[in-house]
């Protein structure tokens, strides 16, 4: 028996899912100190709860899955609505290492997954859907690729692997990133900082590193946003069916940040247009919140538990591999100090979930020690364009060479 809840009570259970993790982080020191985001926590236990309904009674639950896809859209449109150039041009050689340094872990990633999969005597098809397929390429990716390898080689269930494996990541790289970035902090000796409203104000422009800031925006700034997040939507559903028919198949969000990127840059530059960042942030915050929230709660753990014990094994392999590599390549190479630590922990949140799941890591540290801006600046755009494009050429090269 399966329960379908239509797009109203998928709102309803996302934000009550998000005031069980508000009230667990407030309640549980272990979750505070290790920075576990707020909708990952409540998700958890939502997803535990309908776990346990299925396995006593033997019921399902379907929620909406194109509202948790709409909000995905909007939060990364206010990515690009928050990107002036003046500022992009901060990103520089950082940015460049940080591409070359995702890269490098694509790779590592994959050759630990076709290594234990050979192994443990699996295909090597499956060290790639449990390696960068799933983990650094999260559902889309696994929804993209799963069905190419049961058609073209036979590989029976691989989409299904796939879209579990990469539930596995989503958990699990919301759940290490902040463990992550807060070991490093603390050697480092940073404490936590105090945020005064005079600070709040001073940072007023700074957007996404501090969640919980209260940014007061007014009923008219509210619906101006909202007209320009409506163009930027607008403009990823036409490309989206254009680029399919004449260009490089992008995922939507990649068209929804480059329309805010450039509907931001001509406002301000050719019209001297005053952008509403408080505005931008606020809707762009709770976008991603309620995003990681539905995402958790379609999170099916009967079907984690139904994977095979060499695949799980993979699993909390790349997990650890993950760590290690945030901690001693991704913080080493990224300068050491407290933005390569905030770096680390999104790093963590894309390598093995998504984008959205790698700013909530970071909101987590960034709200205890202090904004970071040289890392959201980074983050998103690597985890937006470079990730995928990155991606798909090396499965293509691996896919190649097992199959060639």
């Amino acid at each position: 028996m399966e329960w379908e809840f239509n797009s109203y009570y998928t709102l309803i259970a996302a934000t009550l899912v998000l005031l069980v993790g508000k009230f667990l982080v407030q309640k549980i020191k272990f979750l505070r100190d290790f920075n576990i985001p707020e909708p990952v926590a409540g998700g958890l236990i939502a997803a535990i709860v309908l776990f346990a309904l299925h396995e006593a009674y033997g019921v399902s639950f379907k929620f909406e899955k194109p509202l948790q896809d709409a909000f995905m859209l909007i939060f990364f449109t206010s990515i690009g609505l928050s990107a002036d150039f003046s500022r992009l041009k901060a990103g520089g050689l950082p940015l460049v290492v940080f591409t070359a340094i995702v890269g490098g872990f694509i790779l590592v990633q994959n050759f630990v997954g076709v290594g234990l999969a050979t192994a443990l005597g699996l295909d090597p098809l499956i060290g790639l859907i449990t390696g960068s397929v799933s983990l650094t390429g999260g559902h889309g990716t696994s929804g993209a690729w799963g069905p190419n390898f049961e058609t073209q080689y036979g590989l029976v269930g691989a989409t299904g692997l796939g879209i579990a494996s990469a539930t596995f990541g989503l958990v699990f790289g919301g759940l290490i990133g902040g463990p992550v970035a807060r070991r490093l902090i603390n050697k480092m000796g940073r404490k936590p900082v105090e945020n005064t409203k005079q600070d709040q104000d001073d940072n007023a422009d700074d957007v996404f590193e501090q969640a919980k800031r209260t940014r007061l925006i007014t009923a008219e700034s509210a619906v101006e946003t909202l007209a320009m997040f409506a163009a930027c939507l607008a403009f990823a559903e036409i490309m989206d069916g254009f680029d399919k028919e004449y260009l490089f198949d992008l995922p939507k969000f990649v068209w929804c940040l480059f329309g805010g990127v450039v509907i931001r840059n001509i406002l301000t530059a050719a019209f001297k247009v005053n952008m509403f960042d408080r505005a931008i942030d606020v809707f762009g915050n709770a976008s991603l919140s309620l995003f990681l929230a539905m995402a958790l709660l379609n999170l099916k753990l009967w079907e984690l538990t139904g994977l095979a014990g060499p695949v799980t094994i993979i699993l909390a392999v790349q997990t650890v591999v993950m760590i290690l590599y945030a901690t001693f390549v991704t913080y080493v190479f990224m300068g050491r100090d407290y933005d390569s630590a905030v770096l680390a922990a999104g790093h963590c949140g894309f390598g093995l979930g998504a984008t959205p799941t790698a700013v909530a890591n970071m909101q987590s540290i960034t709200q205890t020690f202090g904004p970071s801006h040289k890392a959201f600046l980074i983050v998103p755009m690597v985890g937006a364009f470079f990730v995928d494009l990155l991606n798909a050429a090396i499965l293509s090269g691996f896919v190649s060479v097992i199959k060639g």
